[in-house]
């Protein structure tokens, strides 16, 4: 059903026209919603800390969406006091969510004037109306989705032991997964409503105002004081704080892909959570979500995944690329340190590079030192996997590396972008990380 056809309320109680209000709210949501009283509990993960303004309450940041559901549910059964009620306790926890107070006055008028749309106050501005709406349908939607708690991202092969979790992003979804790394597998702990660049994903330059997608890795932590320090009041931008995140990486500047500054941050303190499309290209999170998120980010450890659009799998199914891009990486290692430097190369794609060598120059340079040793050893470890968002050809692999020869020792952190041709795992790039 249109969310921009007229509905007329003359009177709750007449049969036909009772509907009318959950129908505005929840049309706009869309009809693959299914929102309905024996709709399923709402799939948002929990956080810890209690919201500011809750009086010491122990509602959870999650609960933002789980209140809002109710308050629907409450709308759909045609019953307007409880969903007053819920929506005054949102409101109560979250003073800041603009959203629920945009609901709470369609509530309230609905009582004495026809709707045509949520965000029906006269002479609201349409464009802010609009960003709320999308803000509606995105949560809406969150509540829609089971939480993955027998599925992992396909994009995370591994996590080397000292990667305690890893933050998945998808766009698509407006949502940040939580995952904790347990003995090597995945658990879900938890999931956020995000924001994303006001023009999209795929970032391609600077000031583009999109998200990149893909594979990237918390650089720093800043709190509110340093960036208030930093940025004076340009910092109330990002709220509580900020994770910068390493983009671009190896690939996107392989892709000639420009620009700088990505991080996940928070919002205004007079907000309590934007539109799912209103940032420069960083990806926000409400204050109390980001306080939640950067408590368990580790500095130039916790990898983040950015896609469009999270491809899941079953812990059976995700154990085959591991296995084959496990079993490459270990026959490299023992064709380099074999000193058979034909073999060893015939790990590289034709299209390898290094900084400014290609695999003619990077294979002359192999011959003219491997030929100059006796012995090679070579260890691995801490090794983690990942697979290129959106693709399963392409992977990401970041190890340490303990090489020692007979003229020659030295420790590194590597890391190699293979790539599957033909059926065969091949090395596109290789540097330190």
């Amino acid at each position: 059903m249109s969310a921009s056809r007229t509905f007329r309320v003359p009177a709750l109680r007449d049969r036909a026209t009772r509907m009318t209000v959950a129908i505005l709210l929840i049309a706009v949501c869309g009809a693959v919603l299914g929102i309905s009283r024996q709709s399923p509990t709402p799939a948002v993960g929990p956080a810890p800390a209690p919201a500011p303004g809750s009086n010491g309450a122990q509602a959870t940041p999650a609960d933002a969406d789980a209140l809002l559901l109710r308050t629907m549910h409450e709308i759909s059964a045609n019953r307007l006091g409880p969903a007053l009620t819920e929506i005054d306790r949102v409101i109560e926890t979250y003073p800041n969510f603009r959203l629920a107070h945009l609901i709470k006055g369609d509530l309230l008028l609905a009582r004495a004037r026809p709707l045509s749309t949520i965000g029906n106050a006269p002479g609201a501005p349409a464009d802010r109306l609009e960003e709320l709406r999308e803000e509606a349908r995105a949560r809406l939607a969150r509540t829609r989705e089971p939480r993955p708690v027998d599925l992992v991202p396909r994009s995370v092969v591994q996590l080397h032991p000292g990667q305690r979790n890893v933050f998945v992003v998808d766009t698509a979804k407006s949502t940040l997964y939580v995952f904790e790394n347990r003995g090597g597998g995945l658990r879900y702990v938890a999931d956020y409503y995000i924001t994303i660049g006001r023009n999209g994903t795929d970032k391609f330059r600077e000031g583009d105002k999109k998200t990149p997608l893909g594979i990237y890795h918390v650089t720093g932590n800043i709190p509110r004081e340093k960036l208030s320090a930093t940025y004076g009041r340009a910092s109330e931008l990002y709220g509580a704080g900020a994770l910068p995140i390493s983009y671009p990486n190896e690939w996107d500047r392989r892709q000639g892909r420009a620009g700088y500054g990505i991080w996940l941050h928070g919002v205004p303190f007079d907000t309590y959570s934007r539109p799912p499309r209103a940032s420069d290209g960083c990806v926000a999170l409400s204050n109390e979500d980001f306080d939640a998120v950067a408590r368990l980010a580790q500095v130039g450890v916790t990898p983040v995944i950015i896609a469009s659009g999270v491809e899941w799998a079953g812990a059976r199914e995700a154990r085959a690329p591991r296995e084959a891009l496990t079993r490459s990486l270990e026959e490299w290692r023992r064709d380099w340190e074999s000193r058979d430097t034909a073999r060893y190369l015939a790990h590289y794609a034709p299209a390898f590079s290094t900084g400014q060598m290609g695999l003619a120059q990077w294979s002359d340079q192999k011959r003219r030192v491997n030929a100059g040793k006796s012995w090679i050893r070579l260890k691995l470890d801490e090794v983690s996997i990942f697979l290129y968002p959106g693709r399963d050809d392409l992977a990401e692999v970041t190890f340490h590396q303990d090489y020692a020869s007979s003229n020659l020792a030295n420790q590194m952190r590597k890391r190699q972008y293979w790539i599957r041709d033909g059926g065969v795992w091949r090395i596109l790039h290789e540097g330190a990380a």
